[in-house]
């Protein structure tokens, strides 16, 4: 029996990437190991033509990390997408292997992305539904039906694309602008949600071929009128900030967030200061704040949230055309500071207390109970030589005097 390994990638392009891919056709008999455990058959590609190697030495490495499935499988002629990271001829990560950034040690975050996007409509040249003489301005646009939304045909091909072969897709809705849509989708561990994510797109890029669309993933696609932009917010927590939380912790991840602002811009995607300007549901570019239920905040604190100090955050500030590995990166490196600054607040706020101290002491201590308290001291314990010395006074002598 027959399959189709589609092998999917990142190529080495600045500012933002772009997905490639090929096919190799195998027998099921060879690989059937690899769908236990993830050991599918390495291939390398020109990178030359991809921006990632000279021509002299142009072989880079595809090294799979994640397979995708349809619920169907196995039969003949399946497609099953292999997501790869880009190695180097030593088998070292290439640097425009982004993933290979992440760490294993984070697998208890979980991020649901927001990705925002446009439809063009390669025939017209325009923003799909823009080539109207009756448009509107925006508002009837966002979730709407009927005569309001455009391309809903290609937005069910994806959404139902993505369930079949596992991708967490956890809803779908119209945008604010005629021919602009999001979807969400989440998923558990650092790397899984930026495979998941990438994966997504892969197929909304795929499926826009036979559909005649292009998809534009730029932040502010629509610079003249009053038109919302396109962002990648990412809802992000861990195990603390769910399970135990504490308006304290999440101030410290304020701080945190705070103190790598533009540490984190840097990673949020190119052109993005077009879209953070203020408005249309966005904070400007060079300010941070939070807010509780505001979505002109840099990072909204969902009412739930904030109603027991546990639960996630919605980071709003990612472009739609932000890299997630970045994003997860960046985020991770982020709370992982915050769990440090909460931990020094812990020992600076320590309280000791003074109700057992005081019961053990009572006071002033007597001269036998600093006697003890003496004898007790594991760094200068009083051993039998020191006792017998001469110059030892018994207490007794000492309360006669």
């Amino acid at each position: 029996m027959k399959l189709k390994l589609e092998y999917v990638w990142l190529d080495g392009y600045k500012p933002e990437q772009n997905l490639r891919s090929k096919i190799k056709i195998v027998e099921y008999e060879e690989v059937k190991n690899a769908f236990l455990d993830g050991n599918f058959p390495m291939w390398n590609f020109d990178g030359s033509s991809t921006n990632q190697a000279d021509g002299s030495k142009s072989d880079c490495i595809l090294k799979p990390v994640r397979h995708y499935t349809p619920q169907n499988f196995p039969l003949e002629n399946n497609t099953v997408y292999i997501l790869c990271e880009v190695f180097n001829s030593d088998e070292t990560p290439h640097e425009s292997n982004k993933r290979s950034l992440l760490s294993k040690n984070n697998e208890d975050f979980w991020f649901g992305f927001e990705q925002e996007y446009f439809i063009y409509d390669k025939k017209t040249k325009c923003i799909l539904g823009h080539d109207q003489n009756n448009l509107e301005p925006q508002g009837k646009y966002y979730c709407g039906v009927g005569e309001f939304v455009v391309g809903r045909d290609f937005v069910d091909e994806h959404l139902n694309m993505c369930l079949n072969y596992g991708i967490n897709i956890t809803g779908v809705n119209a945008e604010v602008a005629l021919g602009q849509w999001e979807y969400q989708v989440f998923s558990k561990g650092s790397f899984k949600s930026g495979d998941d994510l990438w994966m997504s797109r892969y197929f909304l890029n795929k499926i826009s071929e036979k559909f005649n669309y292009n998809i534009d993933l730029h932040p502010k696609p629509l610079q003249k009128g009053s038109w919302n932009g396109s962002g990648l917010h990412a809802n992000f927590s861990n195990d603390k900030m769910r399970n135990e939380g504490g308006e304290e912790y999440f101030n410290s991840i304020f701080s945190s967030l705070e103190s790598t602002h533009f540490a984190h811009i840097t990673d949020y995607g190119s052109d993005n200061e077009l879209r953070l300007t203020g408005k249309h549901e966005t904070q400007n570019i060079n300010k941070f704040t939070w807010g509780i239920s505001d979505r002109g905040a840099s990072i909204r604190i969902p009412i739930k949230t904030a109603k027991e100090w546990k639960g996630y955050l919605e980071d709003r500030r990612p472009g739609s055309n932000a890299d997630p590995y970045k994003i997860i990166y960046q985020i991770v490196k982020s709370i992982n500071n915050a769990n440090i600054i909460d931990e020094i607040k812990y020992k600076i706020n320590f309280k000791i207390d003074s109700d057992k101290t005081k019961d053990k002491f009572n006071g002033i201590l007597s001269n036998e109970e600093l006697l003890k308290e003496y004898q007790n001291d594991e760094n200068y314990p009083l051993d039998d030589r020191l006792m017998d010395c001469k110059n030892n006074v018994s207490s007794v002598d000492i309360n006669s005097k």
